[in-house]
C-alpha cells in the first residue's frame, strides 16, 4: 500500500482545524482560544493549535500553497512522523518567539498560523539539497560564520515577504530554523549527510 502522503494530511488538518475555528466563532471566544499569546502557561494548548489554526480563508490558502510547494519535495526524502514532528516543533517556535520578542518590545500580541513552519520547510529546502552541500563544503566556513550568513539570509527573506499584520519574527524564526535543520539534515533517516564511502586501505 502506498504510503500517506504527510502532507495531504496537513493540509486536510488546517483545513478542519479552521473549519472548528469557525463553529467555536459562533459559540465563544473565536480566534482568540487557538492563537498564542503570553503567559503561554494560562492556554499551554494554543502551543499547538497555533501552528494549525488561521486568522482568515486567504492566511490558511496562503500556506496551504506553500505547505504544498514545499512538503511534496521535502516528504520524499524522509519519514512522515519526522515530517509531522519537524512542521509542528518548527511552528511552536516559531510562535513563541514571535509572542516574547512582542512582550519585549512592544504590546503583546496573539499568533496564529503555519507560516512560522511553512518558512522552516523552504529554509530546510534551500539549505539541506546536494547543490548547497557542494557549495559549502567546497569553502571553509567555521560554524558561527555559516549560522550569520544563514541569519542574513533568513532576514532577507524575511523582509521581502513583509507585509501588515505579518509575523515577521516567526518567520525570520522558522526559516532560520528550516536552514540550520537543512544544514544538518535533520529529516534524514540516518540524521547525517551522506557519508561518503572510501576504500579500505
Amino acid at each position: 500500500m502506498a504510503r500517506r502522503s504527510p502532507t495531504l494530511t496537513l493540509v486536510v488538518l488546517l483545513v478542519c482545524v479552521y473549519l472548528v475555528e469557525l463553529v467555536v466563532d459562533v459559540f465563544g471566544p473565536g480566534p482568540t482560544a487557538f492563537a498564542l499569546a503570553t503567559p503561554v502557561a494560562a492556554q499551554p494548548w494554543t502551543l499547538v493549535t497555533s501552528v494549525y489554526a488561521h486568522g482568515g480563508v486567504g492566511h490558511l490558502l496562503a500556506n496551504v500553497v506553500g505547505l504544498v510547494v514545499l512538503g511534496v519535495f521535502l516528504e520524499r526524502k524522509t519519514s512522515p512522523a519526522r515530517f509531522h514532528a519537524f512542521f509542528l516543533a518548527s511552528g511552536v517556535i516559531a510562535g513563541l518567539a514571535q509572542v516574547w520578542v512582542a512582550d519585549l518590545v512592544g504590546p503583546p500580541v496573539a499568533v496564529l498560523g503555519a507560516s512560522g513552519a511553512v518558512f522552516a520547510l523552504l529554509g530546510y529546502v534551500v539549505a539541506g539539497n546536494r547543490v548547497t552541500d557542494a557549495v559549502l563544503g567546497g569553502i571553509p566556513l567555521s560554524p558561527r560564520v555559516q549560522l550569520a550568513a544563514f541569519a542574513v539570509l533568513a532576514a532577507a527573506v524575511t523582509l521581502a515577504t513583509a507585509g501588515p499584520g505579518v509575523a515577521l519574527v516567526a518567520h525570520f524564526t522558522g526559516l532560520l530554523v528550516g536552514l540550520l535543520a537543512g544544514r544538518a539534515h535533520l529529516l534524514r533517516p540516518d540524521r547525517g549527510p551522506a557519508r561518503e564511502q572510501r576504500p579500505v586501505q
